[in-house]
């Protein structure tokens, strides 16, 4: 999935850990989104990566003890300034207790000082030196003055230890500084819920009935969400490892499965419970809960095999023809209680004459919201990099145009934000 972040600045903190390497693998990330990077690295940075490296890889010089300069921005003070996040990955268990203390004995502890804007920090340390008491307070406190904590993992350390304190994955680092330059007010921690995949409806223990989604447009719709804040809650029947890790997933097979989650999901989405919302958001300081959205995009088997086999049915018992009984599986959008959640349906049609119609329709038949049409040529239109929607309202009809399914999902929450007022009205 590609992010756009051309109007961005990121501001990268190096210091002294065996982690230091994965950060060169962050800087790329944010380069590729369009980011202008620039690197801040510690005297002890530099004996794992060299600051050749991070210029290379951001084509910026390199703040460092010996290249600081006032004849220039690159120093301590101004090359914050110009920067929309500083992410200090890794950070040290000493970064992290010197931080919480606001000492600034090294050069990348005062730019940290400097820095006025959004401050991320993802730890990496041993796990003695992570769990240590000290360490816990001053995460506590850094938390406590608008720090962003990006949590390590559980697994083999470089030391040989096992337990929690390597660096999180640059994947989700990368994620995490995303969402801190993309979040908006509209949608942080608001409560949100995304179905996808095609469902599978168990013929026998090895077979199944189902259809050719590749769950790609709900992927990219939760991806968009999260990054602009959201309390994001996706349901689906396919893989999602490459989801941010914050988003809250939910594994289904079939459509009995689909409905039950989506109505228990639904159900929590509108007590405002999905998860426990951040220090600073509406829900914390009294404020009205937010109303929470339903984008509907799981492609549901219409029907179910009527008997369902347990084991692996016998190509010699079944015959030269095999006839499956099947029965009509419930209608989640149009079963769902739908009163006090904002409900966006997706529709795929292959029918250029009807198809729109029929899109139409699933406003007044099903009580939606809001309706993303889609017009597919044939069974090679699933699992493409890019896709087309017609956003459809009660009063209006928006073509969104062909681009990648990331971009077309940013495109849908903004077409989406207007829905909050139509209800209201």
């Amino acid at each position: 999935m590609q992010i756009g972040l051309h109007d961005k600045t990121v501001l990268l903190g190096v210091t002294g850990s065996i982690a230091a390497y994965k950060t060169c693998e962050v800087a790329r990330l944010f380069v590729k989104a369009g980011a202008d990077v620039h690197v801040v690295m510690s005297s002890a940075a530099q004996r794992f990566v060299s600051a050749l490296t991070f210029e290379a890889l951001t084509g910026n010089p390199v703040l460092h003890e010996e290249s600081e300069s006032w004849s220039s921005d690159l120093n301590h003070i101004d090359i914050g300034k110009k920067a929309d996040i500083f992410l200090i990955a890794p950070a040290t268990a000493n970064t992290i207790n010197k931080l919480s203390k606001g000492i600034a004995d090294t050069l990348l502890l005062q730019t940290a000082l400097a820095y006025s804007g959004t401050l991320l920090i993802a730890p990496a340390a041993n796990t003695q030196m992570i769990a240590n008491h000290y360490t816990e307070g001053s995460l506590k406190m850094l938390a406590v003055n608008d720090v962003r904590i990006i949590a390590p993992q559980k697994k083999l350390l470089a030391c040989g230890d096992e337990g929690n304190g390597a660096l999180s994955e640059p994947q989700e680092i990368f994620y995490q500084g995303c969402k801190a330059l993309l979040e908006e007010g509209f949608w942080r921690d608001r409560k949100v819920v995304v179905t996808g995949g095609g469902t599978r409806e168990k013929i026998d223990e090895v077979r199944y009935l189902s259809n050719y989604s590749s769950g790609k447009m709900a992927k990219s719709l939760a991806t968009a969400l999260y990054l602009k804040g959201a309390d994001v809650c996706y349901i689906s029947t396919m893989p999602h490892e490459e989801l941010p890790a914050q988003i809250y997933t939910i594994d289904v097979e079939d459509a009995a499965e689909m409905l039950t989650y989506t109505v228990d999901a639904v159900r929590v989405a509108k007590k405002g419970v999905m998860r426990k919302p951040s220090l600073n958001s509406p829900e914390a300081i009294g404020m009205i809960q937010k109303t929470p959205y339903l984008f509907m995009v799981a492609a549901v088997a219409d029907f179910t095999p009527a008997y369902p086999q347990s084991g692996k049915l016998k190509k010699s018992q079944l015959g030269d023809q095999w006839e499956i009984s099947l029965k009509q599986t419930e209608d989640i959008l149009k079963s769902l209680n739908k009163e006090g959640i904002i409900t966006v349906g997706f529709k795929a049609e292959m029918d250029g004459k009807t198809g729109l119609e029929n899109a139409r329709n699933l406003i007044t038949h099903k009580e939606v919201t809001a309706v993303c049409y889609n017009l597919l040529q044939d069974s090679r239109s699933f699992g493409t990099q890019e896709n087309e929607v017609t956003f459809i309202t009660q009063t209006d009809e928006t073509s969104l145009g062909k681009m990648n399914k990331l971009a077309l999902s940013f495109s849908i929450l903004e077409q989406s934000r207007l829905l909050e007022k139509v209800t209201h009205e």
